[in-house]
């Protein structure tokens, strides 16, 4: 037991011998080898620092480049904000300039709207204008003298009287053919004294024709005409109103005289009105009076009947719808 123990423990320190040889030899080559290894180390640090130079120009020129970069852009951030401002301004004038657009176009149709209501109202104006002249013209030629000469037929109821024959009868002439003249042509006409007669007889209870003939002949009577008058043209009036009223036709009577001897003026007035008024209370014939101031020559004490005229007539004309025309001269 003991023989093979002991071979056994030979073998295996000789094991152990062999295995450390080859590890010696191992570490030995290794040592020769790490020898060799600083030689190309350093050869490849040499390059390396040389390449890390190359790289540090290269950050620097990078950085250089990077700093004039950084100064382009912000450069170009500045004119971007300055742009942006500009923009923002622009903008704002842009709105500006629209609501303005907006405002004159509103303002344009407003003053489209203004310029048809103008057109229309400068239309009506002109209708109007046109229209009032038209009644103007009709006014003018409805009042010649203050006096409407409107009607379409005439009555004279002239005082046949002496102070009238003898001392106004050409002044009578004259202002017949006056109111003649203002009247050029008229349906109807008719010539009384103040007592109701008729200048033609023939012609009593009717119209005398209008013609240029007749107004003549009219004229040739009247120049002889002399029948007896009172000196009151009461007799004259009521009998026209009562003969000649038409509702269907426009009357007018002109009334010649220089005074009135009748009885009281207030009952005179109350007769006519009654004749010549309708139901309705509306005038019939319309009434002018044309006073000659014959009595005025004389002595005051024989002017009475002169004022009594004035007076009569001019509250008749009044009531009546005529006009009351007191001559300054008999005289032509």
């Amino acid at each position: 037991m003991r023989t093979r123990r002991r071979g056994t423990e030979e073998f295996s320190l000789s094991f152990l011998d062999v295995i450390c040889c080859g590890f010696g030899a191992i570490i030995l080559l290794l040592m020769i080898t790490k020898t060799v290894q600083p030689q190309i180390i350093e050869a490849s640090t040499v390059n390396l620092q040389g390449k890390v130079a190359d790289l540090q120009a290269q950050v620097f020129e990078i950085r250089g480049e990077t700093r004039i970069l950084n100064r382009d852009l912000n450069a170009r951030r500045e004119q971007l904000s300055e742009h942006t401002e500009r923009i923002a301004i622009l903008q704002a004038q842009l709105a500006a300039t629209r609501s303005r657009h907006d405002s004159l176009q509103v303002s344009s149709n407003t003053n489209d709207i203004v310029s048809e209501q103008l057109a229309l109202a400068r239309q009506s104006l002109t209708e109007e204008q046109k229209r009032l002249q038209a009644r103007q013209r009709q006014v003018k030629n409805n009042y010649i003298g203050g006096i409407p000469v409107d009607s379409e037929y005439i009555i004279f109821v002239i005082d046949t009287s002496g102070s009238m024959f003898y001392y106004a009868w050409e002044r009578v002439l004259r202002e017949l053919e006056s109111v003649l003249s203002i009247y050029p042509e008229v349906k109807g006409i008719q010539v009384m004294n103040d007592m109701g007669d008729y200048m033609f007889s023939r012609y009593r209870g009717q119209w005398i024709p209008d013609t240029p003939a007749r107004r003549s002949a009219i004229i040739q009577n009247l120049r002889n005409w002399n029948v007896f008058s009172n000196s009151s043209p009461v007799e004259g009036i009521t009998q026209a109103i009562r003969t000649f009223y038409d509702g269907q036709k426009r009357i007018s009577i002109y009334v010649f005289g220089d005074d009135f001897t009748g009885g009281s003026i207030s009952q005179v007035l109350g007769v006519v009105d009654r004749l010549n008024r309708d139901s309705g209370d509306q005038r019939l014939i319309r009434i002018h009076a044309v006073g000659f101031p014959v009595l005025y020559s004389q002595a005051p004490a024989q002017q009475n009947t002169a004022h009594r005229f004035a007076a009569l007539m001019r509250e008749m004309t009044y009531r009546n719808g005529g006009t009351f025309v007191g001559l300054n001269d008999y005289r032509p």
